[in-house]
């Protein structure tokens, strides 16, 4: 049986076919799809983790006791994660155990463009690379297959492309039916890491990297491919596919297996040709390796280490550096210079509005997190200063205010991002007597990502009822003495409460509740505008909300349009009618 799928959708198939029945992960753009496909299936137990961190060590857990696991996580989730995969490449598993990392080049939703290849080299454990939907499910089974064989967690790495490309995929079977786990296995010497049992595991761990490197050499998912063989080309993941359509008449090594390298079935094929390219996203991993071999390759010198190398990008380098004559067929251009430019924005009915909106009038600086709310970042809110990584907000909190500045600071983090990474720095601030005001922005969800569950919601993964952990309960436990929850679309409590909380000397923290548009979906009539009582000051424009528009009557005095509503996009959250100086903004009749 066929079917088109998605490599997220495959990857969720390949967890059912491989017999995996514990999955655990974070949402994050390009992996988030997966779990939720994972979902469908039955029988495997999934889960969303507060953090990247604690989904590794749940499925450890279930590996330790017998049971197959997977984890899913984007490119920067690993960086959380690290610690505890590295402690399972030392002590191995009952059962399989396979990480899934999708990588972003090009930087589509992430904040760097880390190459996460390098971790298995760090690490010490095998990497697969799929090129399309269909080695995105085998290699999950077969993934499974080798950490069962040579007794170490394995990472598939993906991209963005072969996360979101669909393609048609040959289904496998149903499979077998799970029994019973027995006892816990009582090995310390294996699975407790103590410093005298750790340090008679790292030679297992290296004797294993030369016996994977070995089963490099005869894996199927590392061939040749002879075609003239005066270009021969080293790749892996999409970008093989990607270069094959640029040179269909090279000689190829295709290596599903990027961690260890096949370096035999590398020097019969640098043999075999006169030049010898290696093409990959990001970094130069393969390449350092091909070189460290004594074997001359061209890489980075010609295909850049930043972006994507998309068909159009290779075929350009390839002409401009004669490795493709100037008369090749030349592939259709991806961009599209007729469209308009539009720059991200608040949903329409989006709770953060009102705190953006304050945060820019009272002009105070802002430590931002990772989620919807730092389109804050953006005209006409400019008032989110940084973002680095997950749960940073509040710690770069901490630093601004110990840095003793002249006026007070804020930081905004989500209540998703909160459960994932907020709880430790807070309860830092509490402790060294923090000075500032950390805003939860409760917006019952995690957004950005596509609305997956926390613990602050009352449902799971597999929409089983659970706790609903209050944030205020949650946050006076923690030590904070300073807490204000506030109707996120009441403009006017939310200014007096940002007054008050700045004002505290020390740790305040402001929730600011209102419910997702997506997740509510309780829309109210459209608003509209009285143009008599509108005198175009752009009040409602700096609200930034997308149903606000320009109409084409003017005020006679200063000649700029007047305001209008776009019912269409318009759900009634009051918030522009609340700051408009003139009440020309009405409710409907």
């Amino acid at each position: 049986m066929k079917a088109l799928l998605s490599g997220n959708e495959a990857i969720a198939r390949g967890a059912y076919e491989a017999g995996i029945e514990v999955a655990t992960g974070y949402p994050g753009t390009p992996s988030s799809e997966i779990l939720q496909n994972v979902s469908t299936y039955k029988t495997i137990y999934s889960e969303w983790s507060v953090n990247e961190k604690v989904a590794m060590d749940a499925a450890a857990g279930a590996a330790y006791s017998g049971r197959r696991a997977l984890v899913t996580t984007k490119q920067v989730g690993m960086n959380v994660l690290s610690d505890s995969l590295f402690y399972t490449a030392y002590t191995g598993l009952e059962a399989g155990l396979v990480v899934l990392t999708a990588d972003d080049p090009g930087m589509f939703s992430s904040q760097n463009e880390q190459d996460n290849r390098h971790y298995a080299k760090l690490g010490k454990f095998p990497m697969l690379e799929p090129a399309d939907s269909q080695e995105c499910k085998d290699f999950i089974v077969r993934g499974i297959e080798i950490s069962e064989q040579f007794d170490t967690p394995v990472v598939v790495r993906t991209t963005m492309r072969t996360s979101h490309s669909k393609s048609v995929v040959e289904l496998g079977g149903d499979p077998a039916q799970a029994g019973d786990v027995g006892p816990f296995t009582r090995n310390m010497q294996k699975y407790n890491c103590m410093c005298l049992w750790s340090k008679k595991r790292h030679p297992i761990l290296e004797q294993r990297l030369l016996d994977l490197a070995e089963f490099a050499e005869t894996y199927p998912d590392n061939f040749i491919s002879w075609g003239d063989r005066d270009l021969g080309i080293i790749a892996s993941g999409v970008v093989y596919e990607y270069a094959r359509q640029v040179f269909p008449k090279a000689s190829f090594l295709k290596l599903g297996m990027v961690y260890p390298l096949p370096q035999k079935k590398i020097k019969e094929f640098a043999d075999g040709v006169k030049k010898l390219l290696v093409i990959e996203e990001l970094d130069p991993f393969i390449e350092e390796q091909v070189r460290a071999m004594g074997i001359d390759a061209i890489g980075k010198a010609l295909f850049p280490p930043c972006d994507e190398l998309l068909p159009q990008t290779l075929q350009r380098i390839a002409r401009e550096n004669g490795l493709l004559p100037p008369v090749e067929k030349t592939l259709p251009a991806l961009d599209t210079p007729d469209l308009p430019g539009r720059s991200p924005v608040l949903c329409a009915g989006c709770p953060h509005r009102s705190t953006f909106y304050l945060l820019n009038k009272m002009k105070l600086p802002v430590a931002g997190d990772i989620g919807c709310y730092n389109l804050g970042t953006l005209p006409p809110f400019n008032a989110q200063h940084t973002m680095g990584s997950m749960g940073a907000s509040i710690g770069v909190l901490h630093g601004m205010g110990k840095s003793g500045l002249p006026e007070p600071a804020v930081c905004t983090i989500g209540d998703g991002t909160f459960f994932h990474a907020g709880i430790p720095p807070l309860l830092n601030m509490v402790h060294n007597h923090g000075k500032g005001t950390v805003i939860i922005m409760d917006n019952r969800t995690t957004a950005m990502t596509g609305h997956q569950d926390h613990p602050g919601n009352n449902y799971t993964l597999m929409g089983k009822p659970t706790k609903e952990v209050d944030i205020e309960t949650l946050v006076r436990a923690l030590g904070v003495e300073k807490v204000m929850s506030v109707d996120a679309f009441d403009v006017k409590a939310m200014g007096q409460a940002l007054k008050e909380c700045t004002a505290y000397d020390g740790t305040a923290v402001l929730i600011a509740k209102g419910p997702c548009i997506f997740v509510s979906r309780n829309p109210q009539p459209a608003y509209n505008v009285d143009t008599d009582k509108c005198v175009a000051c752009g009040t409602c424009a700096k609200a930034g909300c997308p149903a606000t528009i320009k109409i084409d009557e003017v005020n006679p005095k200063t000649k700029m349009k007047k305001a209008g509503i776009d019912p269409v996009l318009c759900i009634g959250c009051d918030i522009c009618r609340q700051i408009c100086p003139t009440g020309a903004i009405r409710k409907p009749e």
